[in-house]
């Protein structure tokens, strides 16, 4: 009777036990492009806490997923269609909130670690991304649409996996380096990092990483979006300047 009661209070007790806590933290928090920005690589790393000091379960490991998002942004996918031997934009889709730049790295592939459920709630994966259509497409072109745009981030570098890219070292330590391309949008980004045994989610941990221009480039960004109509006019005036001094260095000439 004793044997069954525990056998059947087990899982509550499993299920109320202090779960492990990450502390991640990665090598650059802010990243500055110049003109000579080529990319960056981005080290993340930190350590997974297990309550009451105890050691990991060597033979029952949990893995790491580590995601970088940058920030989301409303695209329009269009889709050419060859008419009459030209190439014209047919049907369209605008996305939502498909986010600037996706990459994921982990210790195992991802289908390997949860179900699909779990990877559409934490969008762990290029193909459970929520986009947010916004357009009343039917669902076939909508998952049309949604895989041409991830392919074309991923073409581009701003989309990718990484599966088995991230180190655990005793069960504790765990570190993962992911590729900022040189294009990379600027803005705020997110570093998430996920625990996960057998099939859940135990911890998620959140730093932040500011992208952004400095330089000639900052003052000109600034400048298009705080005065733009003065940024506008000198733009004109340079431009008629420059063709204007192209024109009497050829007439010398």
């Amino acid at each position: 009777m004793r044997r069954a009661l525990a056998l059947l209070l087990a899982p509550l007790l499993l299920s109320a036990a202090p779960k492990p806590v990450l502390v991640p933290d990665v090598s650059r928090r802010d990243i500055q492009i110049a003109y000579s920005f080529t990319g960056a690589e981005l080290l993340l790393f930190g350590a997974i806490l297990y309550p009451g000091g105890r050691e990991p379960d060597a033979a029952h490991p949990a893995d790491v997923v580590v995601v970088v998002k940058g920030p989301s942004q409303s695209i329009m996918m269009r889709e050419k269609e060859k008419v009459a031997g030209i190439w014209v934009n047919a049907s369209r889709t605008r996305f939502r909130s498909a986010p600037s730049f996706y990459a994921i790295a982990s210790s195992k592939p991802i289908a390997q670690l949860v179900d699909d459920r779990t990877r559409a709630i934490y969008e762990l994966g290029l193909d459970s991304l929520q986009l947010s259509p916004a357009s009343a497409a039917t669902a076939e072109e909508q998952a049309r649409f949604a895989a041409g745009l991830v392919d074309l981030q991923r073409r581009t570098g701003l989309y990718y996996e990484a599966p088995g890219a991230v180190e655990i070292t005793d069960g504790v330590l765990y570190r993962a380096r992911v590729d900022i391309p040189a294009r990379v949008p600027v803005g705020r980004f997110t570093a998430e990092t996920f625990l996960i045994r057998d099939g859940r989610v135990l911890a998620a941990a959140v730093r932040e990483i500011d992208i952004r221009k400095s330089g000639f480039e900052r003052f000109v960004e600034q400048a298009a979006e705080h005065d733009s109509l003065l940024y506008g006019l000198v733009a004109v005036a340079l431009s008629v300047l420059f063709g204007w001094a192209a024109g009497a260095i050829w007439r010398r000439f």
